[in-house]
């Protein structure tokens, strides 16, 4: 992740508690210290979204021959080398930019969203209305997070021990499934297992969203009382 912007009154406290946040952490480490010092986080958050249109091209093209969703899966990868490695890299050679790398990289993450969702709906496996409920439940959470900095001045890097990682093995693990399986017959509705699950995971970060959003209102009313005015 890009560093963060400090506000001039506090700093932002970044809150990661996903369950391979430590591993993570340690092979993060051991890359920064290897890479060549002619790679940069610019190129790294280059390869991160161009993993994202391999994950992208992936997907569209498994209409045609579904062993292209073995892109797919090699398009998560390196996404997340780019993704996870532009700010720790740029923390490791302190070197960090906050607000251009907080800027940039955000500004990356949702549009690589973007392609990897849309890129499910526009599959066979996936309903696009469906796989679009998914996008809208993470850009919620998105905005939230960010909202979060400002009101609050905390940047929530996981929900429910769950990060950007968590949610990259899912979805590897998604795609796994589509080769094995292949296209299914419908369940309920119109709607076949992965539609079910694509689904189910956009309603329930919509849900996350909700109660994330009364918990943080209820924070800051207690924290700015309403104002009493003489009558």
């Amino acid at each position: 992740m890009a560093p963060v912007p400090k506000a001039p009154d506090a700093p932002i406290q970044r809150i990661q508690e996903n369950l391979v946040a430590r591993t993570e952490r340690r092979i993060l480490n051991r890359l920064c210290a290897i890479l060549p010092r002619w790679i940069t986080p610019d190129i790294l958050t280059a390869i991160g979204m161009f993993g994202a249109f391999m994950v992208f091209a992936g997907y569209l093209s498994s209409n045609v021959d579904e062993d292209w969703l073995w892109l797919s899966i090699g398009g998560y990868v390196v996404h997340w080398f780019g993704d996870s490695l532009d700010g720790s890299l740029a923390r490791f050679r302190k070197i960090e930019r906050p607000r251009y790398g907080y800027f940039l990289d955000h500004s990356c993450d949702g549009f690589a969203t973007m392609l990897v969702v849309v890129g499910i709906g526009l599959s066979s496996y996936v309903e696009l209305t469906v796989a679009l409920v998914a996008l809208v439940g993470y850009l919620l959470m998105s905005i939230h997070a960010f909202l979060s900095v400002k009101v609050v001045g905390e940047l929530r890097l996981s929900y429910l021990n769950a990060g950007p990682t968590e949610l990259r093995l899912v979805l590897i693990g998604l795609t796994l499934a589509m080769l094995i399986a292949g296209p299914e017959n419908p369940v309920v509705w119109h709607l076949n297992g992965f539609d079910l699950f694509v689904g189910g995971v956009g309603l329930l970060l919509i849900g996350l969203f909700v109660l994330q959003t009364a918990t943080t209102a209820r924070r800051l009313a207690k924290e700015e009382p309403a104002r009493r005015h003489p009558d």
